[in-house]
């Protein structure tokens, strides 16, 4: 029993049950088909100018998203509240107001080329660290003009460098900013998108695969590619597993972290073992892929240990690295960050790089609430360029969330986690946590029509199905 392509064979998408005699017909399942529309031509380098300014990519997002915020104030404190600009403050004293603007963290203890050069003459060595936040950081608000420290109500432990917000408030006689409430862009109006169909359909996420690492994930990830493709389970497993229209690869496939354990050479060999390694783990990425490509539609997204540019918006993964499965035109790769239409739903999701970097730099810590959050704040990398690198672009700034998703992702995160997300206007997000396949071998399926999700495990202590999350 298999299900296929319709490249790979001429009973294309179809899943057959041998008859058990010959007086038995066999049982026929069509793969469903579903219409898929990229929308990530924003994240696609055109050009490659690395002589621009980074400030000129926070000026765009202030400008872009001060509309929204403009609008979400009105709804939140009234028509009759006063917006001003940081250079008009002096006018108005003491009365109430609104600033709009974008958030600054000062933290002594973040990463700073400087303290690594004062290392180097040997002056105060900084501590190694993976967290920076501290009790001794400051908010400060940047408009085009100025800048003022923010005090009050706002937690400085649950934002980030990035952020653009609106504050109510008023200046103190100490020249700060006194933070009486605050609100952030939000969620922008849900689309209405009729569904295609109303029969179940569904999107299957995974990601770090670590094939440089592969060790135990091998038998997994087999298991994973004949369930997909219609060898596992009974006929009604294979009747519903017609029903998956895509699988989506959100990052470190090749290489899951930056150092893996290797046998211990002379240093003249270490680098050639370390290509080696990726080598291999090419070729095994790539024989995955010709199987899965051969019975469902694969988009592949770069992560961050992944051979691809390090800075975000990561660029495809190059078809050369996949010379079997890139013959098939289900194979399909793109960038992070990814968004596109399956089914009439809106997905949108990185490889989980900005959900890593938010973590070492406040307070909030589950990922799933940070994942909320960025969407709450309408940007999906806030902390680009400042801790996380990114491309310096000046007309735009493409990571800005403008229209509301159904499906909002993250992938390489510790374990899965799901919400569903619901907004004051009636927005309903799935928000997902994709873990680790090589940590947790598992994957995520979606359910187009309804946007239930649940994991399915291939480990052979574990249950195959722990059913839906609702």
């Amino acid at each position: 029993m298999m299900l296929q392509n319709a490249e790979s064979t001429s009973s294309a998408g179809k899943l057959l049950s041998a008859p058990t005699n010959l007086e038995e017909t066999e049982t026929v399942y069509s793969r469903v088909n579903c219409s898929y529309k990229s929308l990530s031509e924003r994240f696609g380098l055109q050009s490659k100018d690395f002589s621009r300014q980074f400030a000129h990519i926070y000026a765009v997002r202030l400008t872009k998203m001060r509309e929204l915020l403009t609008r979400r104030v009105r709804n939140r404190w009234g028509p009759d509240v006063r917006i001003r600009k940081l250079f008009e403050l002096q006018e108005e004293g003491s009365r109430k107001c609104v600033i709009l603007g974008t958030i600054f963290k000062h933290q002594e203890l973040k990463p700073s080329i400087l303290k690594e050069i004062s290392e180097e003459h040997q002056l105060k060595p900084q501590p190694p660290r993976t967290l920076f936040f501290d009790d001794s950081d400051q908010l400060i608000l940047e408009d085009e003009l100025q800048r003022i420290q923010l005090i009050g109500n706002l937690d400085v432990h649950l934002v980030v460098t990035g952020v653009v917000c609106a504050v109510l408030g008023h200046e103190d006689g100490d020249g700060k900013f006194l933070v009486d409430d605050y609100c952030w862009a939000g969620v922008s109006e849900p689309v209405q998108r009729p569904l295609q169909s109303t029969d179940d359909r569904f999107i299957v996420l995974l990601s770090g695969l670590d094939l440089a690492n592969s060790g135990d994930t091998l038998l997994p990830l087999q298991l994973f590619v004949d369930w997909i493709g219609g060898f596992l389970g009974d006929m009604g497993e294979q009747q519903h597993q017609a029903h998956a229209v895509r699988v989506l690869i959100a990052g470190n496939s090749v290489k899951g972290c930056a150092e893996h354990k290797t046998p211990s050479l002379p240093n003249t060999y270490k680098a050639n073992t370390g290509d080696s390694v990726i080598l291999d783990a090419t070729k095994l990425l790539d024989d995955f892929l010709v199987q899965l490509a051969s019975s469902i539609d694969v988009d592949i997204m770069p992560g961050e240990f992944d051979p691809s540019n390090h800075m975000m918006p990561q660029q495809p993964l190059h078809y050369c690295m996949f010379p079997q499965a890139s013959m098939y035109q289900t194979l399909h790769g793109v960038p992070n960050p990814y968004e596109c239409e399956i089914g009439e739903r809106r997905i949108l999701g990185t490889s989980g790089q900005p959900i890593d970097d938010i973590a070492r730099y406040c307070k909030l810590t589950d990922p799933i609430d940070i994942l909320q959050h960025t969407l709450e704040w309408a940007h999906l990398a806030p902390t680009c360029p400042d801790t996380l690198s990114c491309y310096p672009y000046y007309q735009e700034d493409p990571f800005i969330i403008s229209e509301c998703p159904d499906i909002y992702f993250a992938g390489n995160q510790p374990e899965f986690q799901s919400k569903l997300y619901e907004g004051p206007e009636g927005q309903r997000v799935r928000l997902i946590c994709i873990p680790a396949f090589s940590k947790a071998h598992s994957c995520v399926v979606v359910n187009l029509n309804n946007l239930d999700c649940y994991p399915v495990c291939f480990s052979t202590s574990d249950s195959m199905d722990p059913g839906p999350d609702k």
